[in-house]
């Protein structure tokens, strides 16, 4: 098999540098966006999103006990508590599609069961509350409310469904997985660790908050001393890990959080790469795919706008807070109210970065399964708002 890879790998070299179009300027300009979408999505993106978010990642894989991840978000957990907490938990993180798969994949490899996984998946970017508001602000108050019960509900669905697919598979992996007994005695107490938790998730949350689109407000107070908050908190996580952990359990975290990164990272580059290529930075217009056609394409309330509007959002890359004035320019240029709710329903939660990180994993015939899903909701729920909204 590794040497029909290396064949095949030739092969698609050698067809590549046969037929490329490099003479295209077109094609050289779609290349050079995929680098700078690359390097913006560095600059923006790795040292104030990802690596907190790794080493969030990494402390669920070492600190949360097992038993408690069962107890809330296992398979066997109650359906209303493990579905309800993971649908409203992107309440609190201001996260886009890629950040929140670090935590993502530590609470899955901890024992959470595929259903509720999948609603924090969905949750994390969908349901963020800046977003939500900045919805209702700049497309209107309908959209935002739209925006706001479709996402909890998508991931309440959305769990639920993937859970009843692959309710076999997962029920052997539940029987098939050695966990920690719940009479093993803990290091540290319940209040410690959702304070450690926090602390992280705080670093997190203040690290990425972005400047509000108006210079006055709770928002951008926040924001003028959002460093100051995380210089103290960045303090607190000191003080706990000197006081409450010892020095294996440290270096486990580390290895952890590098392994979640070493397995992520290359692929969300990779994604974001190839995303700039094929459509650009989020308004430009030099992708190789035309922006003109995606907003011809999305026009009226048709079931083809609304499809085309979830495919496009499934597939672009947004950062946390840019699809609003992207579609506020699509909705001046013509777009549908059902097409842009589609698009708000699909795009945040995923992009193309995004889908190679989950079948990392969760495995292809789920991760299909899941984009799928999405997309034919989003479709539905678009041609719905529509009707309504007219």
């Amino acid at each position: 098999m590794k040497e029909r890879t290396k064949l095949v790998l030739l092969i698609a070299i050698f067809l590549a540098a046969y037929f490329l179009p490099f003479e295209s300027l077109r094609f050289r300009g779609a290349i050079m966006e995929g680098f700078h979408l690359l390097q913006e999505y560095a600059r923006l993106h790795v040292l104030f999103c990802l690596v907190p978010a790794f080493f969030i990642a990494g402390a669920i894989q070492n600190f949360l006990s097992q038993a408690t991840v069962l107890r809330y978000l296992g398979p066997k957990a109650p359906k209303p508590l493990a579905y309800g907490v993971a649908s409203v938990s992107g309440a609190i993180l201001a996260v886009c599609s890629c950040t929140v798969l670090p935590m993502f994949a530590g609470i899955y490899t901890a024992g959470a069961g595929l259903g509720p996984a999948i609603a924090f998946l969905y949750s994390g970017p969908a349901t963020n509350v800046l977003a939500i508001i900045l919805t209702a602000r700049v497309l209107g108050f309908e959209i935002g409310i739209a925006r706001a019960l479709g996402a909890v509900l998508f991931a309440a669905i959305v769990g639920l469904l993937m859970a009843f697919f692959f309710r076999r598979e997962e029920t052997a992996r539940a029987n098939s997985a050695i966990f920690e007994q719940e009479g093993e005695k803990l290091r540290r107490s319940l209040g410690q660790n959702i304070l450690y938790f926090l602390v992280m998730i705080g670093i997190l949350v203040f690290a990425a908050w972005g400047k509000p689109s108006q210079p006055v407000g709770f928002w951008n107070l926040v924001y003028g001393i959002k460093w100051y908050l995380v210089i103290g908190l960045l303090v607190v996580l000191g003080l706990m890990l000197w006081r409450w952990f010892e020095k294996s359990e440290l270096k486990a975290w580390v290895m952890s959080t590098w392994d979640f990164t070493r397995k992520i990272l290359p692929l969300l580059f990779a994604g974001v790469f190839v995303a700039g290529i094929l459509l650009g930075r989020p308004g430009t217009d030099s992708g190789l795919i035309p922006s003109g056609a995606v907003a011809g394409l999305v026009g009226g309330n048709s079931i083809i706008a609304n499809f085309f509007a979830s495919i496009a959002g499934a597939f672009m890359y947004f950062a946390t807070l840019t699809e609003v004035p992207i579609l506020q320019g699509l909705l001046g240029s013509g777009m549908g109210k059902g097409p842009a709710l589609s698009l708000l329903l699909a795009g945040p939660c995923l992009s193309l970065p995004s889908m190679l990180v989950i079948r990392s994993v969760i495995g292809t015939k789920k991760t299909l399964v899941y984009v799928c899903i999405v997309v034919a909701m989003a479709t539905l729920t678009g041609i719905l708002f529509g009707l309504v909204a007219r």
